[in-house]
């Protein structure tokens, strides 16, 4: 997957234009609050998703501008294609290849991309919730069929919690809980087993990708933790049936708490550089290589489930690295289509190649 051409106008602060980005790494520098962040934003919302910032649609749309539109050029799926949002007021217009579309998750799929901003470093410093978005997230890329069972075992959680409450007041309530259990275990093993599987293959990648960032220094190491042990986790029915005799054992603490105590809702990722917790003990730099490590695995992930090279977009990624770090992201990822944005124009020269591009006042400038 390749973008080509990005054009742009009235989004964010940006100056109406265009770049023609190179096939491998593109370095877009310049001070903080120049407009990076929104052009890397720009070419996220092509994936179909909604922005990495978290931001409405309403503030797409430049100061005292009417509407924003964003257009590219793009080859995906052995073929040219080209894309347009358009932002107004209250509404907006979604095109592929000249169809009007009626969503932006029309797009889903049809450019597959991975972004890493600060934001991301909460999968380290935040709490399981956090992680356990980014495996389900993940997941939902390379396993469609993920959404559903997740959306299943969610619905069977609240009917399950429901009836813990209602208990204490309606004891003939008990007869109808061990057929919920048993629903909820199929759907929570299901869960289980396809985000292990993914936490398989991720921790191989990342391992990888850490040693090449490190200088092989370090060793990353990513583990999925569950109520359940290890050696059952491949074989189905015998996670099921630990899976209800577990929800069986835990009830009466569950009736007085009014929740479910087990499950894929409580699991979590534990992280270690060199046998230690990263997040209790790394530094601010393994912290942030980490998670690098995991989003360009990512990127691997999906390339494999889709034949397809997915984007890489690395939003101020090159601060808090030391130089040998920086240089092993500028030049050893550029099998696939890259974005970075930094501030110093010293760390872009560090790039062997690629394409630089310069940011000021909302106007971006190749270099």
């Amino acid at each position: 997957m390749i973008i080509n051409r990005l054009s742009f106008e009235g989004y964010r602060n940006l100056s109406n234009g265009e770049i023609f980005p190179c096939e491998n790494v593109n370095v877009i520098y310049g001070k903080n609050a120049q407009g990076k962040t929104n052009l890397l934003e720009a070419l996220w919302l092509f994936s179909g998703n909604r922005s990495f910032r978290g931001a409405k649609d309403s503030e797409f749309i430049g100061f005292d501008k009417n509407k924003a539109s964003i257009y590219i050029d793009f080859f995906s799926e052995d073929r040219m294609q080209n894309a347009e949002i358009v932002y107004q007021k209250g509404k907006k217009e979604v095109k592929l290849n000249g169809v009007k579309q009626s969503s932006v998750n029309k797009l889903l799929g049809k450019l597959c991309i991975v972004v890493f901003s600060p934001e991301h470093l909460s999968l380290v410093k935040r709490g399981p919730s956090e992680r356990r978005k980014f495996i389900d997230s993940a997941v939902c890329q390379i396993r469609p069929n993920f959404s559903d069972t997740l959306s299943e075992y969610n619905r069977l959680l609240v009917q399950r919690n429901a009836l813990l409450k209602d208990l204490p007041y309606h004891s003939d309530l008990l007869d109808t809980m061990e057929i919920w259990e048993e629903r909820l275990a199929v759907y929570g093993a299901a869960v289980i087993r396809m985000r292990i599987n993914y936490v398989q293959q991720l921790n191989t990648f990342s391992k990888r990708y850490h040693s090449g960032i490190s200088d092989g220094r370090e060793e990353l190491n990513i583990s999925y933790q569950c109520e359940f042990p290890e050696e059952i986790f491949s074989d189905r029915e015998k996670l099921i049936g630990s899976y209800i005799k577990k929800l069986r054992e835990t009830r009466k603490d569950d009736i007085k708490d009014g929740s479910t105590s087990i499950g894929p809702h409580r699991d979590d990722l534990f992280l270690e550089i060199n046998g230690e917790s990263l997040r209790s003990f790394g530094s601010q730099g393994q912290q942030r290589s980490s998670v690098l490590s995991m989003k360009i695995a990512e990127a691997e992930l999906i390339k494999q489930a889709t034949e397809q090279e997915p984007i890489v977009l690395l939003d101020d990624v090159l601060s808090e690295l030391d130089s040998r770090r920086q240089e092993f992201l500028l030049n050893k990822i550029s099998d696939r289509q890259v974005f970075i944005s930094c501030c110093e124009r010293a760390s872009a020269d560090r790039l062997e190649g690629g394409k630089l591009f310069y940011v000021e006042k909302g106007e971006v400038m190749p270099v």
